[in-house]
């Protein structure tokens, strides 16, 4: 098992790529199934979920060939498999985007429980209401298996706004016959991307970036050429990082539609950042200081559908916030154990008090001391690299898989920024 040796207490200073956006790739990989023409991705980040839904993919049946360091080429135009490996689903949350795109291209789909991070109930039956409503049959008994000898149109309104429920409706969808009205969708960056790629593959779906979007099905789809934006998940936690150290971080590829949500929450936090085209840079000199809501109330950031604050972020805006002169309410309302690794910021110092699974109050600034941690999740993981850059001495984090589920070459990327992070096995 690997982990990462940081020397805290240096500040970051340098320039960074933004890599592809993780959420949009692993559905974008999926979604090549449900054409047997090629299909090639452009700008798929390098890292540890990519790496298995690809293996998925082979497992499949369909041909997946490297052609550049962020360049993939998927070909299904053999015949399919429709059960997902479990020792591939149990890696990765993901492994339930196959369940859409296995139904319009083979009429069947068997999938193990997905994995994926740890971080609260996270619910199937969106999926299951979705898929249903398109004129499939579902049944779970150990494994989650989907039946449709045709999939039909639908107006269906979704009982929540679930990212991955969004992306197999749209993808089935966009193989049934006739036209499909989903309501309540989610509209994420991510999203947004697999809608683009469907309609690159010949589908034509309207109403991109909003929570109600109309598929026209199509009988058949053809190959593409696609590449997915860039991370701004990744780009939250460069910002958070070059803050919370004292940096600052010039970061290429930016999308600055995506950063509005993002930064409104920063701005409570004083922390502020200048735009020139896809480029943000993070200057060094700033006044890291809650600003108070009317009446010198303290502020709450909280996370909510796009295009509310994502969730991915409130770890690390909570480690943030440990170093940032004030008070503040942290909100994490969709997950109710993402917030529990806050026990591991208080054992480094961090003035923290956990109300309840959902909400922390963070008082800073604060000096924290270098510990030892285990890495939770992806985001929690890279919360505790931040706060150990932070921090004072040195810190150990094992169980780094679970980090570079998400950021890729991490601890080399950080170096190149002058962290004094080293990554062992």
């Amino acid at each position: 098992m690997a982990e990462y040796r940081i020397e805290g207490g240096v500040p970051v200073h340098g320039s960074i790529q933004a890599s592809g956006n993780k959420n949009a790739a692993l559905p974008c990989i999926a979604a090549a199934l449900l054409t047997s023409e090629p299909v090639t991705l452009r700008n798929i980040p390098n890292i540890a979920d990519t790496a298995v839904m690809l293996d998925a993919v082979r497992a499949l049946g369909a041909k997946v060939e490297r052609l550049g360091a962020h360049e993939w080429r998927i070909e299904a135009s053999g015949a399919i498999r429709s059960e997902v490996p479990r020792e591939l689903a149990q890696h990765i949350r993901a492994s339930i985007l196959f369940a859409g795109p296995l139904l319009a291209r083979t009429g069947a789909a068997r999938l193990p429980p997905p994995g994926g991070d740890v971080i609260g109930r996270r619910r199937l039956d969106t999926h299951f209401l979705a898929l249903t409503e398109l004129g499939a049959s579902a049944v779970t008994n150990g494994t989650h298996s989907f039946r449709a000898a045709k999939l039909c149109g639908a107006d269906i309104f979704l009982d929540e706004a679930s990212v991955t429920a969004t992306e197999n409706a749209l993808m089935a969808a966009a193989r049934a016959e006739g036209q499909t009205v989903l309501t309540n969708a989610a509209s994420e960056p991510h999203v947004q991307d697999l809608c683009r790629l469907l309609n690159e593959m010949g589908a034509d779906i309207s109403g991109i970036g909003s929570n109600v979007l109309r598929i026209n099905g199509a009988a058949e789809l053809h190959g593409a050429d696609f590449a997915v934006g860039t991370d701004y998940m990744e780009i939250g936690s460069f910002i958070g990082l070059a803050a919370a150290t004292r940096g600052s971080v010039t970061i290429s590829g930016a999308n600055p539609r995506d950063m509005r949500p993002i930064q409104t929450a920063f701005r409570k936090l004083g922390i502020r950042w200048s735009m020139n085209g896809t480029t943000l840079t993070v200057p060094e000199e700033q006044e890291l200081k809650v600003n108070s809501d009317r009446g010198g109330m303290i502020p709450k950031i909280d996370d909510a559908p796009w295009p509310g604050f994502p969730p991915d972020l409130t770890s690390i805006m909570t480690v943030v916030a440990t170093q940032v002169d004030g008070t503040v309410l942290i909100h994490e309302k969709m997950f109710e154990s993402r917030m529990f690794f806050v026990d591991r910021l208080i054992g480094m110092g961090a003035r923290v008090t956990l109300c309840d699974p959902h909400r922390a109050v963070v008082s800073g600034p604060c000096v924290l001391h270098g510990e030892y941690s285990i890495s939770p999740d992806v985001r929690a993981g890279m919360a505790l690299v931040i706060a150990s850059l932070a921090a004072e001495g040195e810190s150990v984090i094992s169980n780094v898989y679970q980090v570079e589920r998400g950021y890729e070459n991490l601890a080399e990327r950080l170096q190149n920024l002058g962290a004094r992070i080293t990554r062992t096995e």
